[in-house]
C-alpha cells in the first residue's frame, strides 16, 4: 500500500502524487554514497578501521559520479540549480544513513527527522539559497502510526528550524521488504536565490580565509565505522561516553545529536557581504568537500588545534584505531559547515558574540587540502 501526504500551499492546489519535468540545461546535485550495510572485515593490511573496511568506499561513489557526469554534464554540486527567471531554484536529496540503525536501537525518533532535513536544507544553503520547502519518504513494512508521528514531528521541526514549509510526503508500506520495527527515510528540498546572489566559489583566491561553523557531533554521516567501533569497543549505546569531561552522556545520546541547521546562521552571514564559497562538511570530511567549492589550481590550509574537536570523535578514533587521514576524510571532526570568505568578513564572523565560528585555514595555491 502506498500513500500520499501533500499540502496544498496559500494559493496553490497540489493534487499529484509525481512530477517529471523536462527543462533547459541545469546543473544536477549527485555526489554522496550512502552507506546501506556494514561489513566486519576490516579489509587489505590497512593498520586501524577504515570507512572503506566498514563497507563505504568513498572512492567508488566518486568514479560513479565521473561516469554520470559524462552522461549529465555538470553535476558534482551540493545542489542542483534550475533556471528560473532571474533566480536559481537550487534542489537538494539526501538520506540520513546507518544512523537509522542507532534511532532503531536506542528508540530515538523524534530527532531523526531533523537530521533529515539538515543533510538536505544544508546543502542547498551553499548556494546561497533561502529553502522554500520540503519533501519527505518514509517506508516501513509495517507502518507503526506512533512511531511515524514521531519521525514526522522531528521533520517538521527540522523544517521549522530552517524556515521552510512541509509542503507533503510518501509514505510507503511494503511487506516483507525491511525488517520488524524498522524504516528508511529520504528528504527532498528546494531553495531559491537570485542569479546574481548565488554563491558559487568562482571568486575565491589564493589568501581568502577558511572560518568554520561548529557541529554537535556526528551529524549523519560516518556510522557505518562508527557502529564497527562501538561493536569493537565492547560498550553499549547505553554506557557513558568514555572520558567525557561535561556532564555525562551516554554514548547513544552523543551518537544521536541532531545534525545542525546551518540556515538561519549562514544566510545572516552572507547578507552582510565577503562569502565566496561554502562547503558542507558530510561524507568525505574536509579532504572532499572543501576543494569542491574551489577554482582549479586553489587548495586548503587547515589549523588544526584552531576549533574544539569534540570528544566523541575522539573517542571514536581510540577505540577504533584510526588514522588522522581517515577521521579527516570520514568524519566533520567537530565543523560541519566552512565559509570561504574575504579577510574582511573573517574578521567580522569571528568577533561577532552571537555566533560560535572559527578562523580554522586559508586558501592557498595548489590542490587538496593540507593540515598544519
Amino acid at each position: 500500500m502506498i500513500s500520499t501526504r501533500l499540502c496544498p500551499g496559500p494559493s496553490s492546489t497540489v493534487s499529484f502524487r509525481r512530477a517529471h519535468l523536462r527543462s533547459p540545461p541545469i546543473n544536477f546535485q549527485r555526489f554522496r554514497l550512502r552507506p546501506i550495510c556494514c561489513a566486519v572485515s576490516n579489509g587489505g593490511d590497512e593498520k586501524g578501521m577504515t570507512y572503506k573496511g566498514a563497507g563505504v568506499d568513498i572512492d567508488a561513489g566518486t568514479e560513479l559520479v565521473r561516469r554520470i557526469a559524462k552522461m549529465a554534464p555538470g553535476i558534482g554540486g551540493f545542489g542542483g540549480h534550475f533556471p528560473f527567471g532571474d533566480s536559481y531554484l537550487v534542489a537538494g536529496t539526501d538520506g540520513v544513513g546507518t544512523k537509522l540503525k542507532l534511532a532503531f536501537e536506542t528508540g530515538i525518533h523524534d530527532t531523526i527527522g531533523i537530521d533529515l532535513v539538515a543533510m538536505s536544507v544544508n546543502d542547498i544553503v551553499t548556494s546561497g539559497a533561502k529553502p522554500l520547502f520540503f519533501l519527505d519518504y518514509y517506508a516501513t513494512s509495517k507502518l507503526d502510526v506512533d512511531l511515524a508521528e514521531k519521525v514526522i514531528k522531528g521533520i517538521i521541526d527540522g523544517c521549522k528550524q530552517s524556515d521552510c514549509v512541509l509542503l507533503g510526503g510518501e509514505t510507503a508500506e511494503m511487506p516483507d521488504f525491511y525488517a520488524n520495527g524498522e524504516y528508511d527515510l529520504s528528504g527532498f528540498a528546494v531553495g531559491a536565490v537570485k542569479k546574481d546572489e548565488l554563491i558559487d566559489g568562482k571568486k575565491i583566491v589564493a589568501g581568502d580565509i577558511l572560518i568554520g561553523l561548529p557541529s554537535s557531533g556526528v551529524h549523519s554521516n560516518g556510522f557505518s565505522l562508527v557502529r564497527r567501533v562501538l561493536e569493537s569497543s565492547g560498550l553499549s549505546l547505553s554506557n557513558n561516553l568514555p572520558g567525557n569531561s561535561g556532564k555525562p552522556i551516554t554514548i547513544g545520546e552523543a551518537l544521536m545529536a541532531p545534525t545542525v541547521i546551518y540556515v538561519k546562521q549562514v544566510l545572516d552571514i552572507i547578507s552582510k557581504g565577503g562569502v565566496k564559497g561554502i562547503a558542507h562538511i558530510t561524507g568525505g570530511g574536509f579532504t572532499d568537500n572543501i576543494p569542491r567549492v574551489f577554482p582549479d589550481g586553489l587548495g586548503a590550509k587547515i589549523f588544526t588545534g584552531s576549533w574544539e574537536v569534540l570528544h566523541v570523535f575522539h573517542w571514536l578514533q581510540q577505540a577504533g584505531g584510526i588514522e588522522d587521514a581517515e577521521m579527516r576524510r570520514t568524519f566533520n571532526m567537530g565543523i560541519g559547515m566552512v565559509l570561504v570568505v574575504t579577510k574582511d568578513a573573517a574578521d567580522r564572523i569571528v568577533t561577532d558574540s552571537s555566533m560560535a565560528a572559527y578562523h580554522i585555514g586559508e586558501v592557498v595555491h595548489g590542490e587538496g587540502v593540507i593540515f598544519s
